[in-house]
């Protein structure tokens, strides 16, 4: 389904497969040859979104595009089932598996693995061939790779890397209720998204 938010709508190559059920969502741009499968969702919030020529989105993940953060999927890309790809530039030839969460100012370089349920903090860079083991975390500039039971460790890290700025644009001491609140308006303008193909 192709749907105009924000103004602007999606763009299809005609060599490109979106399946019937994938949700296509604003300025999304899709390449010649790219597979969008069951289920995916591709949202340019108020961000671009691009995908790559012959990338495959898997069922049910999701790649979202903000502002500050467009997400950029290169060419030859593999986005496996339930990733969630916010805000993040994967390179060309990169692998993203099952599960992986990638956050707002990431990015995966060329050939890298993101393995199953493998996590990219914010404003984390991860090298071109370098791999996220199962389950792990990348994170910082240039990346650490720590196994989730370090959470002191990534932390140490992290909290350098304004999550809350980033990903919100607010500070790490506002309430919840405000964030909520901002967050609230923000996702309230999909009410005015139309339906251009279904």
């Amino acid at each position: 389904m192709l749907i105009r938010h924000r103004d602007r709508e999606p763009s299809v190559e005609p060599s490109a497969y979106v399946a019937p059920s994938a949700v296509i969502v604003g300025d999304v741009r899709i390449a010649a040859g790219a597979r969008i499968l069951h289920g995916a969702v591709l949202s340019a919030e108020d961000g671009l979104v691009t995908i790559g020529e012959n990338s495959v989105v898997m069922e049910n993940a999701l790649i979202r595009g903000r502002a500050e953060h467009p997400a950029r999927i290169g060419a030859s890309v593999m986005v496996g089932p339930h990733a969630h790809i916010n805000g993040s530039i994967v390179e060309d030839e990169a692998f993203i598996a099952t599960g992986a969460s990638l956050f707002p100012g990431s990015r995966v370089g060329a050939g890298a693995e993101v393995r199953i349920n493998g996590v990219v903090q914010v404003n984390t860079v991860l090298a071109p061939g370098a791999v996220v083991p199962i389950g792990w975390v990348a994170v910082g500039d240039p990346a650490s790779i720590l196994p989730p039971d370090r959470h002191d460790d990534i932390w140490a890290i992290q909290r350098e890397l304004d999550f809350a700025g980033t990903v919100y644009g607010v500070g790490r001491g506002v309430p919840m209720t405000e964030l909520m609140r901002r967050q609230s308006e923000h996702y309230g303008a999909h009410a005015a998204d139309e339906i251009i193909d279904p």
